[in-house]
């Protein structure tokens, strides 16, 4: 039995769109704003791989200060599988962000990621800089992302890359027979303590949404998550000398999936960029919702200060 929505995903203002990509896969857009009444700027989500609007909790809130423009990946939260299946790498991914913002009508901002969405940004920032004022990352860095996991346990980064995708392949080969499984767990709140006291996570500021996330993310079969996985995990970023806006990385001291190190090396080679380490694991906008939307409204306010000067 899978939990209701709790009070604030019931509450909240999302509303889905159909966004048509270039290639033709229409994809299900989404934004906190559909009536246009934040006074706010408006930031563009690249979410976490198969994750949903329930897994940013601050940005439900009618409060929030910032106009939030996202999307479901490709096969995943009622988006289509592309016509190609191999057609869900992150320059794919970049198109469809490309495609989502201009189906919103906007034409430059601030650009916000999480986990493998930070591989997106970066990649359209670096392809379209036209397009982008700034990079919020959050628990991810551009390129190579399977060498960044287990990172606060001391494992050299080649063998983290050999275990991941060897992992990665043989769950998208039983997939198939996991998917049925998966889809009838009993999700509850119950279920996110439980996680929680294993250490993979943290704790959840709203168990219920929480809950609500989980859920979400297991309708997508197992077999095509891994797909999405392996596919976007094969990008090499070709150089952070092609980042000239300001970037803002918020990493987790018990982040086992994205190295707070890696974060920090990227930011070194970076013109304009500043690292935030929290204690919190890679779920960092579910275990520390306001503050990752105060810095978020924080780094926008700075980016645009400029603009807005006389």
């Amino acid at each position: 039995m899978r939990t209701p929505p709790s009070a604030t995903a019931a509450a909240s203002p999302i509303a889905y769109y159909d966004v048509l990509s270039d290639d033709g896969t229409v994809l299900r857009a989404w934004t906190n704003d559909p009536d246009g009444r934040i006074d706010g700027p408006t930031v563009v989500l690249c979410n976490g791989l198969a994750t949903t609007a329930w897994s940013w909790p601050a940005l439900l809130s009618s409060d929030c200060e910032v106009r939030v423009v996202s999307w479901n990946h490709r096969g995943t939260g009622g988006s289509e599988r592309p016509a190609d299946p191999t057609a869900v790498g992150v320059d794919h991914f970049v198109e469809d962000a490309l495609s989502v913002m201009d189906h919103f009508g906007i034409t430059k901002t601030v650009l916000v990621g999480w986990s493998m969405g930070v591989n997106t940004m970066f990649e359209l920032a670096a392809a379209h800089p036209e397009r982008v004022s700034g990079l919020f990352a959050v628990a991810g860095v551009p390129g190579n992302v399977f060498a960044g996991l287990l990172g606060p346990l001391g494992i050299p980064a080649p063998v983290t890359r050999i275990v991941a995708q060897s992992w990665s392949r043989s769950l998208r080969r039983v997939g198939p027979l996991l998917s049925p499984l998966t889809r009838r767990l009993p999700i509850s709140e119950w279920t996110i303590h439980a996680i929680s006291r294993t250490g993979l996570i943290g704790r959840m500021a709203d168990t219920e949404l929480a809950a609500l996330a989980l859920a979400e993310f297991l309708t997508t079969p197992v077999d095509w998550y891994f797909h999405l996985a392996l596919r976007s995990a094969d990008h090499r970023f070709a150089s952070l000398r092609r980042i000239k806006v300001p970037v803002q990385f918020v990493g987790g001291t018990f982040d086992l999936l994205s190295s707070s190190r890696r974060m920090a090396s990227a930011a070194a080679q970076l013109a304009d960029a500043e690292v935030l380490e929290l204690r919190a694991s890679h779920f960092i906008p579910l275990e520390q919702p306001d503050r990752v939307h105060r810095l978020l409204v924080d780094f926008v306010a700075r980016v645009n200060a400029p603009a807005q000067r006389p």
